[in-house]
């Protein structure tokens, strides 16, 4: 079954691109909650015009997405966090935790872009995470977890 995809679906697609999926996985979940529609060729050719009409937006897009990423990469972050014995953390470090960082830097990034890789973070050390300011602008982002000072 072919959709053209409404939104960005996690592992699947990119909003407007067209992805071919199992019947069930379309007709149950991905139609109703409106993620996709049927890709039809009427659709294909709506679809096909919108993309010519949002090349030219799309560059401008990109290119301020690169400017944030050249932003965040001159960054040095330390998030504190109270540690109990040895490197061992109080709770945990997150993408929320890192979208935190970020606003009060002065840029908006959601958390859901944000993937701090192996998960939540237990102690302190250097790790790295992964953000994806536009599909094309993705940025490998270090940072610390450090102990708090108490």
């Amino acid at each position: 079954m072919e959709l053209i995809l409404k939104k960005d679906v996690e592992n699947l697609g990119f909003k407007d691109d067209i992805v071919s999926v199992k019947n069930g996985f379309g007709r149950n979940y991905l139609i109703p909650q409106g993620f996709a529609i049927l890709a039809t060729p009427s659709a294909k050719k709506v679809l096909a015009e919108n993309l010519r009409q949002r090349a030219f937006k799309e560059k401008k897009i990109v290119e301020d997405a690169q400017k944030v990423a050249d932003a965040i990469k001159a960054l040095e972050v330390k998030i504190s966090a109270k540690t109990g014995g040895g490197d061992k953390l109080f709770g945990s470090v997150n993408n929320a935790n890192l979208a935190e960082v970020f606003e009060k830097e002065g840029h908006n990034i959601e958390k859901k872009f944000i993937n701090v890789i192996g998960g939540t973070i237990k102690r302190t050390g250097k790790y790295n995470a992964v953000i994806r300011l536009h599909r094309e602008v993705v940025v490998d982002f270090p940072f610390e977890v450090v102990a708090e000072n108490s």
